[in-house]
C-alpha cells in the first residue's frame, strides 16, 4: 500500500472514530433543562408556577406565594393539594350507595351500574352525594400580605417590574418585583420528602412593617372544581393555633370529616396572630430585611424538627438534579425545523409537571395537585396517560409508586365484579383513594381502564424481568384477566366472543345499551389476555383455558369499506357528524398497542387517512394528538407524527408554564403532558422489532435528534 493510500486510510479511520466518539458524547442535560426555565414577566392567571414532590404540590402567583388567589381562580389556580387531603360533607339524609345503582340488560341478564339519575329525585340526590363525596381539599393559602405607604393592602396592579423564573434544575421559583419603588425578592421551594413549602424573602418592606405572611384556610366548595379561595361560611369549619412560640406555630384545621395541621417555623423573631376566623398573619421582626419561613402540612401533628429554608432548598436541589440525571433525555439542538425548540420545551416542562403532580402513591386526578376536576377524583382510564411514559423514560419506579394502590383496592374491585356477575376484579373508572365507585352515566360503562394494570405490570417486567416482579404483580394480572374473559359473551350464532352491550368505548359518544365490539377495546382485550398468558408461563403455570377460548374466538376488528369502525354497532362511524368528535380512539388499536394478527396495517393506514382528513379536531382532548402521533409513527408516517403534535387546535395548547390547556373548565390537563412524553419516547426509541432509527421524525435533514435512556414500547 502506498504512503498516500495509507494516509487516506488513517484519515478515514480517524474521521470514523471521531464521528463515533461524538455520537457517544452524553447529552448535556443541565444545558437542555436550563434553556427551558420558565420566565414570567407579568401577572397572568394562566402562567402560575408550581413546586412539588409528586405527593404534594404548591402553586404560586407572580409574587412567589399565593398572594392573589381571586385573580387566578379562573386560570391555573393557586392550589395547595396533597394525596391525603380529602373531606366528606355530613350526610344529614342517610343516603345508601345502592340508591345510585341502575340495572341494564347485558346480553340477556340484568347488571347493575352506578349512574347519575335524572329521576326520581331521591336517587338523583344519592348519586350526586356519592359523586361529590369524598372531595379533595385545598389545604391552605400561603401568601404575602403587603401594604402600601398609606397602610392599605396592595392590589394586583401595584405589582411592578415582575421577573419570575422557575429553575427546573433545582425546583426553585425566584420571584422579583417592585412595590412603590421598593424591590421584593422571594425564593420558593418544596421539600422532596415532606409536604412542606419553604420561602426566603428579602425586602426593605419587612423593616417598614409593610410585608408579612398570611395563611388562610378555605372551606371546600363541593363543586366539580375547587380553586381554593372559598373563604365564605366561616362557621362551617374550625381553625385554631394549638401551639406557638417565638419561632414556630402549629395550626389545626377541622372540617366535616377531616382534620390536619399546618406547622410553621421561621428564622429570626416574629409573632403570629389570628386576624379573623381561618386567617393568620406572621409578622416578622423589623430589625432585618430578610425573613425565612417553612410551612408543613400533615395529617397528624408533626413531632420532628421542621426543616428551615436552607435545608429544604438543598433537599430540593439534590433531588431534582438526581431526577434530571436519571432516565431518559432528548436534545434537539441543531435542528432547523422551527418546531424543534418548542417540542423540546414541551418535553422538559411535561417531565417536570408530571413528576410533581402525578408520581405519587395514588393515580392522579386529571388536574393533578393544583385544583379539583371531577371533585378531585382520579379517572383510572387516564392512568395510562399519566403514567405509561415513566418506564419508557427509564423511570419505572415513578409508575410503580401508584401500582401498589391497586392491591389496596383489590377487594373493592372484586366486589364490583361480583355484584355484576363477573369473575376477577373490575377496576372502577372515577374513584377515590379507597377505590370506591363514583356514580357516572358514562364512566360506569367504560371498560378500557380494565387492561391498564396488565400494561403497567408488563412495562415493569420489561425494566426488571425477574421473579420478584412476577411475584409482585401476577395475582392482580390474573384477576384482571379473569374479569376480562368473563366479561365477554359467547355468540352461539356467529360462534364468537363479543364485548358488550352495555358499554361505552373510549370515544364517549355512544349509548351503552346499543354499543358492542368497539375496535380499540377489542384490540386491547386481545393484547392483554395474551400478555396475561405470558405472565402465567413466566410464573411456571399452565395457560388459562378460558382465556385461550376467548382469544381463539374473539370478534374480529369491525371494518366497513376498507376502514375500521369505531364499533361494530356503529356502521355510520364516519358519515354521522356526531360520531367524528371526541377521541378518535380507533387509532389506539395500532399506536397505544403493537401490531397483532387481528390487525391489518393497510386497513389501519386507510382509517388513519380518513380520520386525519375528516375528524372534527376542534372537539378532541389533549391526549388525542400524542395518540395520533403514535399511530402515525407505527405506520411509517413521521411527517404526520410531528404534525399531529403541533395541530393548531385549542386543546393542543401548551401554556408558558408547560400545562396542556383544554378550555375554560380544564385549564390544565396532565394526560396531555403524559401522552406527549409517551409519544416522543415511541418516536425516538421505537418499539419491539422496529429497525428504523428515530421512526417518528422526518428524514429531511431538519431534525437532529439525540437521545439516551429511552426504552422501546411493546
Amino acid at each position: 500500500m502506498s504512503y498516500r493510500a495509507k494516509a487516506i486510510k488513517q484519515l478515514l479511520f480517524f474521521l470514523l472514530f471521531s464521528i463515533s466518539a461524538i455520537a457517544q458524547i452524553p447529552i448535556n442535560r443541565k444545558a437542555v433543562v436550563d434553556r427551558h426555565n420558565v420566565v414570567i414577566n407579568k401577572i397572568d392567571s394562566l402562567s402560575s408556577l408550581s413546586v412539588g414532590n409528586g405527593r404534594f404540590a404548591f402553586t404560586v402567583d407572580a409574587t412567589g406565594l399565593q398572594t392573589f388567589p381571586d385573580a387566578y381562580q379562573k386560570g391555573v389556580p393557586l392550589g395547595t393539594q396533597s394525596e391525603w387531603g380529602w373531606d366528606t360533607f355530613k350526610d344529614t339524609v342517610g343516603y345508601k350507595f345502592d340508591e345510585s345503582l341502575k340495572e341494564y340488560n347485558q346480553q340477556g341478564r340484568k347488571v347493575s351500574y352506578s349512574v347519575q339519575w335524572n329521576d326520581p329525585k331521591r336517587k338523583q340526590d344519592a348519586a350526586n352525594w356519592y359523586r361529590q363525596n369524598v372531595h379533595r381539599l385545598q389545604l391552605g393559602n400561603l401568601g404575602l400580605e403587603i401594604f402600601d405607604k398609606n397602610g392599605s393592602p396592595v392590589k394586583v396592579a401595584d405589582i411592578k417590574n415582575i421577573k419570575q423564573v422557575l429553575n427546573l434544575w433545582t425546583g426553585q421559583i425566584i420571584s422579583i418585583f417592585v412595590i412603590q419603588g421598593i424591590p421584593v425578592e422571594v425564593l420558593t421551594t418544596c421539600h422532596q420528602d415532606m409536604d412542606l413549602i419553604a420561602v426566603h424573602i428579602k425586602s426593605k418592606l419587612i423593616q417598614q412593617g409593610r410585608l408579612k405572611i398570611k395563611l388562610r384556610f378555605a372551606y371546600p366548595t363541593g363543586d366539580w372544581a375547587d380553586a381554593g379561595n372559598n373563604f365564605k361560611d366561616p362557621q362551617k369549619h374550625k381553625t385554631t393555633i394549638t401551639t406557638s412560640g417565638n419561632d414556630r406555630a402549629t395550626i389545626k384545621h377541622q372540617l366535616d370529616s377531616a382534620s390536619y395541621f399546618a406547622s410553621l417555623v421561621w428564622s429570626g423573631q416574629a409573632v403570629i396572630n389570628q386576624k379573623e376566623p381561618h386567617y393568620f398573619v406572621v409578622s416578622p421582626d423589623v430589625s432585618s430585611d430578610t425573613f425565612e419561613l417553612s410551612c408543613a402540612f400533615t395529617e397528624t401533628k408533626i413531632k420532628t424538627d421542621i426543616p428551615l429554608f436552607s435545608e429544604t432548598q438543598a433537599n430540593s436541589t439534590t433531588a431534582w438534579q438526581a431526577f434530571w440525571n436519571s432516565g431518559g433525555a432528548i436534545d434537539f439542538e441543531g435542528s432547523t425545523d422551527t418546531r424543534a425548540s418548542e417540542l423540546e420545551r414541551r418535553i422538559i416542562l411535561s417531565e417536570y409537571l408530571t413528576k410533581i403532580q402525578c408520581s405519587g402513591a395514588y393515580p392522579p386526578q386529571e388536574t393533578g395537585l393544583t385544583y379539583n376536576s371531577w371533585y378531585g377524583k382520579p379517572h383510572l382510564e387516564m392512568h395510562w396517560w399519566h403514567g405509561a411514559h415513566y418506564p419508557l423514560w427509564g423511570r419505572p419506579g415513578l409508575l410503580e409508586n401508584s401500582m401498589a394502590w391497586y392491591s389496596k383496592i383489590q377487594n373493592r374491585a372484586k366486589g364490583i365484579a361480583a355484584r355484576q356477575g363477573f369473575d376477577g376484579v373490575r377496576w372502577p373508572k372515577m374513584t377515590d383513594p379507597k377505590g370506591n365507585e363514583s356514580p357516572s352515566s358514562v364512566g360506569a360503562m367504560l371498560i378500557w381502564q380494565q387492561p391498564h394494570f396488565i400494561t403497567f405490570a408488563e412495562l415493569a417486567y420489561r425494566d426488571h424481568p425477574d421473579k420478584a416482579t412476577i411475584d409482585k404483580y401476577k395475582d392482580l394480572v390474573f384477576a384482571t384477566a379473569d374479569f376480562m374473559a368473563s366479561y365477554t359473551t359467547y355468540d352461539t350464532v356467529k360462534k364468537r366472543y363479543v364485548l358488550g352491550p352495555a358499554l361505552i368505548p373510549a370515544q364517549e359518544r355512544y349509548k351503552p345499551e346499543d354499543t358492542y365490539n368497539p375496535t380499540y377495546e377489542l384490540a386491547y382485550w386481545n393484547w392483554a389476555l395474551q400478555a396475561a398468558q405470558q405472565w402465567r408461563q413466566r410464573a411456571g403455570l399452565q395457560r388459562n383455558a378460558q382465556w385461550d377460548a376467548v382469544l381463539a374466538k374473539l370478534s374480529a376488528l369491525p371494518k366497513q369499506k376498507g376502514v375500521y369502525l369505531a364499533a361494530e354497532s356503529v356502521p355510520d362511524s364516519y358519515t354521522n357528524p356526531k360520531y367524528k368528535t371526541d377521541h378518535p380512539s380507533v387509532l389506539g388499536a395500532y399506536g397505544m398497542l403493537p401490531e397483532s394478527k387481528m390487525l391489518d396495517k393497510k386497513v389501519m393506514k386507510k382509517t388513519f387517512d380518513l380520520i386525519w382528513n375528516t375528524w372534527t379536531w376542534a372537539d378532541t382532548w389533549g391526549w388525542d394528538f400524542p395518540m395520533t402521533a403514535m399511530t402515525a409513527t407505527r405506520l411509517g408516517l413521521p411527517d404526520k407524527a410531528v404534525d399531529a403534535l403541533f395541530m393548531n387546535v385549542k386543546t393542543n395548547t401548551y401554556l408558558a408554564n408547560g400545562h396542556n390547556y383544554q378550555d375554560d373548565r380544564l385549564r390544565i390537563y396532565l394526560p396531555g403532558n403524559g401522552g406527549l412524553l409517551t409519544a416522543v419516547a415511541l418516536m425516538c426509541a421505537g418499539w419491539d422489532g422496529c429497525k428504523t432509527k428515530n421512526p417518528g421524525f422526518p428524514k429531511n435533514g431538519k431534525w437532529k435528534v439525540k437521545w439516551e435512556g429511552l426504552q422501546p414500547m411493546p
